[in-house]
Parts: structure tokens; sequence; C-alpha cells
């Protein structure tokens, strides 16, 4: 890997330069990929500043006849954007350096100029079953390469890229559709969705770059999820299209920016993405701190009203043995150990409220990035299980996620899985019996 890429370890407020921009996480990993962080493939990016800049920015504009034998093509040292035409006519934009900017790229090549490489992400749980539905669900969580179960990827080649300022502090980072190729260019063909403004041409690519915005701070849990916009390869934003790869575009969002903000998602129609910034995710939970909650929780020594064992809630992803597994009862919450009292088909009767419905495995969220503070967890996502702060399971549950090519769903941030119900459970604990 060249030594001026971007640090892909996630793991420090600082690189080896001394300076992290930010970090962008994919959506529905809970700490790392199943199959484990290798390289460029991670479920977490550190945005490092790089030692030298290899930001671009747009220089020169003009239409040209016959583009496929046109100088610009075949010149490996000029970054370009081709915007096709009919009648096998092009617009030709020219980009040249920006000392200013460091520029990162994202998408599912594992070509050389893809910083971080991304793949289609799988909900972690498909299973419908109550207690089996998490032995099914992977607890670090959907990302994996999909074999027989995504026949094709949805996400782009070239994605998207990130521009990020240099010296400003915070990070100011930019988002754009689409990414160079191992050739420094960008083709938008024939088909894409395109148009000529004042100040020149632009263009959205096939399936399309969303952005969301969160309003107020987000480390904190003050922040409410914003609307999702498009951005264009210029990095304009439009509200969306009627689908993700409908050919007309809708009007442009005024008075907004691509400037990413501590908490924006960034989704690529296949896989999401967190961006946090530096300074916010120094002041949320670390996976220490995580833990000790755990640990704290377990010191009260939660029982199960049925077996009167002593349950203990998993702090990594692995799980205690089967008779201390705690279990949520999803409709009113109380926590149990597996027992066989109340079945009913797929669902339980709870043995202490009488109500009947599905029961979910616990489990932490173990990603510190999606936790918007630093308070106990004390809620579970419906129906995944997943662990998590009032504030964090609230503020996720109301993000409406992309889900296919014009749908939204709420989802796990941990795990992708979609959201039941309300989408959570407060936690009831039989703990501290002995006090």
């Amino acid at each position: 890997m060249p030594s001026d890429r971007g640090s892909s370890s996630g793991g420090s407020q600082v690189g080896s330069n001394g300076k992290i921009h930010g970090y962008l996480i994919v959506l529905g990993n809970n700490g790392s990929l199943p199959s484990g962080d290798k390289g460029r493939k991670r479920s977490k990016y550190g945005v490092m500043q790089r030692p030298k800049p290899n930001g671009v920015q747009p220089s020169n504009q003009y239409r040209v006849q016959t583009p496929q034998t046109h100088p610009a093509v075949t010149d490996v040292n000029q970054h370009t954007i081709f915007y096709t035409l009919p009648r096998h006519q092009a617009v030709i934009v020219e980009y040249t350096s920006d000392p200013t900017k460091d520029m990162y790229q994202i998408g599912r090549s594992s070509e050389e100029p893809i910083d971080f490489v991304v793949a289609d992400t799988v909900p972690g749980n498909l299973n419908k079953s109550s207690v089996n539905r998490t032995s099914s669900c992977s607890s670090n969580g959907g990302q994996v390469m999909a074999v027989g179960r995504v026949a094709q990827s949805t996400i782009s080649r070239f994605a998207c890229r990130l521009l990020v300022e240099r010296d400003s502090l915070p990070a100011r980072a930019y988002v754009y559709a689409a990414g160079f190729d191992s050739s420094r260019n960008i083709f938008l063909g024939e088909k894409a969705t395109k148009w000529e403004t004042d100040k020149g041409i632009d263009g959205l690519t096939t399936n399309g770059v969303l952005l969301l915005q969160p309003k107020g701070e987000f480390e904190g849990g003050a922040a409410s999820p914003g609307q999702w916009v498009e951005v264009s390869v210029g990095g304009a934003l439009y509200h969306l299209r009627d689908s993700r790869s409908a050919p007309q575009k809708k009007s442009q969002v005024e008075n907004e920016l691509n400037l990413l903000v501590d908490g924006s998602l960034i989704d690529l129609c296949g896989a999401t993405l967190l961006w946090r910034s530096a300074e916010g995710l120094a002041k949320g939970p670390t996976a220490r701190h995580l833990e000790k909650m755990v640990d704290e929780l377990n010191a009260g020594k939660p029982q199960c009203p049925v077996g009167l064992n002593t349950l203990v809630l998993p702090r990594k992803s692995t799980l205690p043995p089967p008779d201390q597994t705690p279990y949520v009862y999803l409709k009113c919450g109380h926590v149990q150990g597996q027992h066989h009292w109340g079945k009913e088909g797929e669902d339980r009767t709870c043995p202490i409220c009488l109500k009947v419905g599905p029961v979910s495995q616990l489990s932490m969220g173990l990603e510190p990035a999606f936790w918007v503070d630093r308070e106990p967890p004390t809620y579970a996502f419906n129906p995944c299980g997943h662990m998590a702060s009032e504030k964090t399971v609230k503020y996720w549950g109301a993000i409406p996620i992309p889900h296919g090519t014009n749908g939204f769903i709420g989802k796990c941030p941990f795990c992708a899985t979609p959201l039941e119900d309300r989408g959570f459970a407060k936690l009831i604990f039989q703990d501290h019996l002995d006090s």
C-alpha cells in the first residue's frame, strides 16, 4: 500500500503524520468486518492527512468531437471528467492540482485509486424465527461479499470522492459523486443524467450518491436526522430523483453545501457510510468505556426469573454459555435466560407480564462511532437485540436508511437489520437482588 494513503486502522485519533481529518464507518458492522478488517477493505477508515496534498480542482472546460481519440483520454497525469453527449460529442472538464486539499476515493473497486474499498452490506438478520434469529446473525454485523445473496453489486466501482482542506480545524470535508479511475478519468455516458448551467456542466451517477446531514450536534444526543439529498459529480445538492437511476434530476437544494459534519451519512446504493469528525469521536465513548458499562450491568448479577440463574452480558462478540446467555422479550423488554416456558410457535409468553411476542438474544453494540452519547445500554434494537443507550437507539430508529432503488427503512446501525415495531425495546433486568 502506498505511503500516502489515509490510515486504514481507524483506531487512533492521530495518524503517523500527526493529524486525522475524520473517520468513515460502514453501517451494519459491529466493530469489524465478519471476515476481519484487511488492508483497504475495513469497517472503519481513518481519513489521515497525506504527507503530500493530492487534491484537484476544475481548471478548464471545452466541447470536443470524437472524444475517444482526444489526448486528454490517454494523459495519465491529467485528472479529467468526460460528459458524453449525443452525436459523438463530449464536454471535457480538466482538473489541476489543489495543494490546499487531500483527496480520498471510495468504491467497490480494489484498484489503486480507491482508498476505501466498500462491499454491499447484507443485513445481519434475515431469519424471522424468534430465538434463532440472533444465531443466524453475525454479532459483528452484516457486511459480507454475500455470495449467492446479492446477485450483482449496486455500488459503483468508483462511487465517490472526498476533498478535505488540509489546514482547517475542525476538518472541512466535501463529498462528490464519482471517483477517478486508474487513468485519472471519470466518464459519464450518454445515458447518464447531465446538464449545463451558467457555471458549467454537471451530472449524476447511475445509482446516485445520497447525503443526509444531522440537525444539531450528533455527539451528545441532541441531533435529529435531516433529509436525504443527492450529490452531483460537481458537488451540488439536489432533491431526490423518483428512483435511484431515474433519468430526470430534481430541483437544486438551495443554501446547503456538500460539506460533511459530524454524523453525516453517505449512501452509495448498497452501503451507507457514517462520517465522524475526529473531534466528535474523541468526545464519545471508547471501546473500553463500552466494556466497562457492560461490567457494571453484570455486577448487578441479572437473573432469569424462571431458571433463577445469573445472566452474563457479553463484552465482546463472543457469547457466554447457553445457560447464562441473556434474551429480551421484545414486546415488553424483560430480560431472561433461555427457557421453554410459554413457547408458542415462534413467539414466547413472558412469564413476568404475560405479553406474547418474539424473543431475541442480547449483544452489545460494540462500534463506538454509532453511539450518540456515553450513557448506559438500557435499550435494544428490535428485532436484532443489539444494545445501546436510549438516545442512540431512538436517534437511529428515526433515520430512514435507503433500501433498494427507491425505498427507505429504519435499520440497526450495528448489523443493518431492518427494524420492526417501534424499532427498539427498553430493557428490564431482574438485578441487584442481593441489595
